[in-house]
């Protein structure tokens, strides 16, 4: 019983040691990859807060635009999440196999978000559906939030 409770509170401990490790930071702060990102897909854009965020295991990067833009980062500098609910996401921004499919089967949609992880790409667009697509581009789920 003594062991579980030390094991318990041990974990504990952890949790609140890395819990809220979140610090504002600049835009020269970023990653090299996640500046030139901004720079190419976002020319005129200002950032009005960037802040990373330090977890256990992993860094990630939050840019939040003056426009009300959002995007998300890994610790490489690589785009994890682009969430652009006025304008739409940059096209050239968007997989070229993704905005193929949108540009043909929803051709007066825009994207307004989209999402990757290790295994897909999940893309919101401005007429309510959300579509997942795999690593090789191919819809597996389609969704429609009207």
């Amino acid at each position: 019983m003594k062991k579980l409770f030390l094991l318990l509170a041990c974990v504990f401990t952890m949790q609140l040691a890395t819990a809220d490790n979140s610090r504002p930071v600049t835009l020269e702060q970023l990653p090299q990859a996640s500046q030139q990102f901004i720079k190419q897909h976002f020319p005129e854009a200002k950032v009005a807060f960037a802040k990373m965020e330090k977890d256990l295991f992993d860094t990630e990067y939050e840019v939040t635009l003056i426009n009300g833009d959002q995007l998300e980062f890994n610790r490489d500098g690589d785009w994890k999440k682009l969430k652009c609910k006025r304008e739409g996401v940059p096209v050239k921004a968007i997989p070229e196999q993704i905005q193929q499919y949108v540009s043909t089967n929803y051709p007066d949609a825009k994207v307004l978000s989209i999402e990757k992880d290790r295994y897909e790409y999940e893309v919101h667009l401005s007429n309510f559906w959300e579509i997942t697509f795999d690593k090789k581009f191919n819809v597996i789920d389609m969704d429609n939030d009207d």
